[in-house]
């Protein structure tokens, strides 16, 4: 029977999906606020080389990338642009709108799904630039976390395969760490395994932190077992600690098997300590023995297992994820380092490359689900090697070194226009990832105009401040630039940033009240703002949101009536900067000046800005302003926060101090109050997001 090799098209994936939203207008001046770090204290009992990464420039916030936090949860049946990749048994589904995601992986003979589908499109603040979503295999690299170009579009391509059929190529410009990288897919005619080459490069003059974990998602079912070639792994969860356990036991001979995923309470990773040069792969089985098998070149060394767990918390985001009674998904990862709390130097002029494989694996289900785990493992990596032998990798990544700089003729989606920027800054030669001109838009026009001409322009008459750039390149233009008159103050507040982001505050406090001074503007009084909050000058930062907040709203035409992209752009920026100033006052015993800002009405409009945030912190600042009951009612009516943070605890922080505050009266709050609260105000399972382990119910949604 003849086979056909890849063919690479365009389709659309049509689900219940969610509108991303506009960026948030506010430069993200805050403390990048990271779940996955590790006590100094615990890093003394790591090996030197892994606590050596682990200690490796994290990242002091997201800039020079914004904020994605404009979405909601009410869903709509939408189309999404996709490329399906295809050959006689597998059928994979790529989103190069939404950063690459693989989205589906189909083995055609049997009609099964080998990756997680998520019915929906719905975001969530998982990812470093926040909006994220579950299913698939996302593409990480920048950070420890969830991607900044998760929810963000990717160059795509047609070129051709080493083997002579069609091959999709994505690539982008990574702005974290400025890492230009491309991913290659294709299926060889027969196969069933889908290659993925992965190429990350570093055209600088100097060595660059890098980070990658190919982060795939498969249905999570209570005879589901995770296999690694590995008899250890580094456990962390989220109290922040980092230690070596046992594999499949960690707490010893009859202890939980967190291989099978639903019998631990508690979420946590386990990264697998693969030893030595034993094959790198990681499979999850369900109880006939089937399902996805992950494997790379040996350059790919991680390998990690991510379960959400049973408890309320952990089932509560399951379900906030995707639609309550569709199953529920767990996490295998490949990585660059051991752990994702590492970063690995990577020097200048230099590339990672490796080749990645997707495909069915089918074992013996009495073997991977006995009690040996040896033979468990044993056994799945010899069914491995018999369906795709080690060598069968290695080679067909030498064969696709060989056309990884072919350039890409047939364009299928375009990504954003700042590779194209950067590649005209720098004239890195990048055989096989092209930032035309044709790509640059209105974000870049300024700071193209600063590169050709030395001169910062004039900001567009009643707009918010575009995208700032941070890295040190950028920042020796600024501070060389010259300006058109009276645009001094604008210059001004570009360079704080610059300077804010490499650390240096004393400067960028300096420029940014150079420009206040020059010209009050809602954005370098905010930039003070967050920089005294960091000092430790609550009151002097509350003063200056309000400051901010006035001008912002004398700027704002109160003539702006009309439903539009103004009057939406208006209000995206005052609630970006309500949702600062509001912690920041209740912060500084202000709770009053709170709750006036609450009551201003939304630009253009009558009636005050609402929504899931808003009435938390109406809660918040009725607590804090001593009323107690009118807070707990806000929460008895219901609301949603559409962009909870993954571990924030704040709904059920601030549920139980208002049940606190209910009990005692005026009396002091004490262990016997915040008992009681606990005992007889229980947390509803709404409001339930929790997730380290000593603060987590243990009654399982229903």
């Amino acid at each position: 029977m003849a086979t056909t090799a890849t063919t690479v098209r365009r389709v659309a994936v049509t689900l219940p999906a969610v509108p991303l939203g506009a960026e948030n207008p506010l430069p993200a001046l805050s403390p990048l606020d990271e779940l996955h770090q590790v006590d100094a204290g615990d890093r003394d009992r790591l090996p030197a080389d892994m606590a050596r990464q682990i200690g490796y420039a994290p990242l002091r916030s997201v800039l020079p990338v914004r904020l994605r936090d404009g979405y909601g949860r009410d869903r709509a049946p939408a189309a999404l642009d996709a490329i399906a990749i295809e050959n006689d048994l597998i059928r994979a589904t790529v989103l190069p709108g939404l950063g690459g995601r693989l989205y589906s992986l189909v083995h055609k003979p049997t009609g099964r799904e080998l990756l997680y589908r998520n019915p929906v499109f719905q975001p969530a603040n998982f990812a470093l630039a926040d909006a994220w979503f579950s299913g698939g295999v996302e593409w990480n690299l920048g950070a420890t976390g969830h991607c900044a170009h998760t929810c963000a579009p990717l160059h795509a391509a047609r070129v051709p395969a080493p083997d002579g059929g069609e091959m999709l190529r994505l690539w982008e410009w990574e702005r974290l760490r400025d890492l230009p990288f491309q991913i290659d897919m294709w299926l060889p005619a027969g196969s069933e395994f889908l290659y993925v080459g992965i190429r990350v490069r570093n055209p600088h003059d100097r060595t660059v932190p890098a980070y990658w974990w190919s982060n795939m998602a498969v249905p999570e079912t209570e005879h589901t077992r995770v296999l690694a070639p590995a008899d250890a792994a580094y456990h962390f969860d989220y109290t922040r600690a980092l230690s070596r356990v046992p594999v499949p036991a960690p707490h010893g001979e009859g202890g939980t098997d967190i291989t099978y995923t639903t019998r631990s309470l508690h979420a946590a990773d386990y990264f697998f300590d693969i030893e030595g040069d034993d094959r790198r792969w990681i499979t999850a089985l369900d109880a006939d023995g089937h399902g996805l098998v992950q494997t790379s070149t040996d350059v790919l060394r991680g390998r990690k297992l991510f379960l959400w767990g049973s408890g309320r918390g952990g089932q509560r985001w399951q379900e906030w994820l995707t639609e309550p009674g569709t199953g529920g998904y767990l996490e295998i990862q490949a990585g660059l380092a051991r752990t994702q709390l590492e970063h690995i130097p990577m020097p200048a002029d230099s590339d990672f490359s490796w080749l990645e494989a997707y495909g069915p694996l089918a074992a013996d289900p009495a073997r991977v689900h006995g009690d040996d785990w040896t033979a468990a493992r044993a056994e799945a990596a010899e069914r491995l090697e018999a369906v795709l032998p080690r060598a069968t990798v290695d080679a067909a990544y030498a064969a696709w070194l060989e056309h990884a700089d072919t350039e890409p003729k047939d364009v299928l989606a375009t990504g954003s226009g700042w590779g194209a920027l950067e590649s005209e800054r720098s004239h890195a030669d990048l055989p096989g990832t092209p930032f035309p001109a044709a790509t640059l838009g209105e974000a870049q026009k300024p700071w193209l105009e600063l590169l050709l001409a030395g001169v910062f322009p004039r900001p567009a008459a009643d707009t918010p401040p575009g995208p700032a750039l941070v890295a040190p390149q950028w920042r020796d233009l600024l501070e060389s630039a010259s300006t058109y008159p009276g645009n001094e103050w604008f210059l001004d507040y570009y360079l704080g940033i610059s300077q804010w982001a490499a650390g240096d505050r004393a400067q960028a406090v300096r420029s940014w009240e150079r420009s206040a001074g020059a010209r009050p503007s809602p954005w370098a009084l905010r930039a003070l703002a967050v920089a005294e909050a960091a000092a430790g000058q609550p009151q002097q930062s509350a003063e200056r949101y309000l400051a901010a907040y006035a001008c912002l709203r004398e700027q704002q035409p109160a003539a702006a009536a009309q439903p539009g992209p103004s009057q939406d752009e208006d209000r995206a920026v005052q609630r970006a900067l309500l949702l600062e100033a509001v912690p920041a006052l209740i912060a500084a015993g202000r709770p009053g000046d709170a709750e006036r800002l609450l009551d201003e009405p939304a630009a253009g409009g009558t009636a005050p800005l609402t929504g899931g945030r808003i009435q938390l912190l109406r809660a918040q600042a009725a607590l804090a302003g001593g009323d107690a009951a009118r807070a707990r009612a806000i929460f008895d009516e219901g609301f949603t926060v559409e962009n909870l943070r993954e571990g924030d605890e704040a709904l059920s922080d601030t549920w139980y101090a208002i049940a606190e505050r209910l009990l005692a009266g005026d009396a002091p709050i004490d262990d016997a109050i915040r008992a009681r609260a606990r005992a007889t105000h229980p947390l509803p399972a709404a409001y339930d997001f929790r997730m380290r382990p000593e603060n987590q119910e243990t009654t399982p949604t229903a």
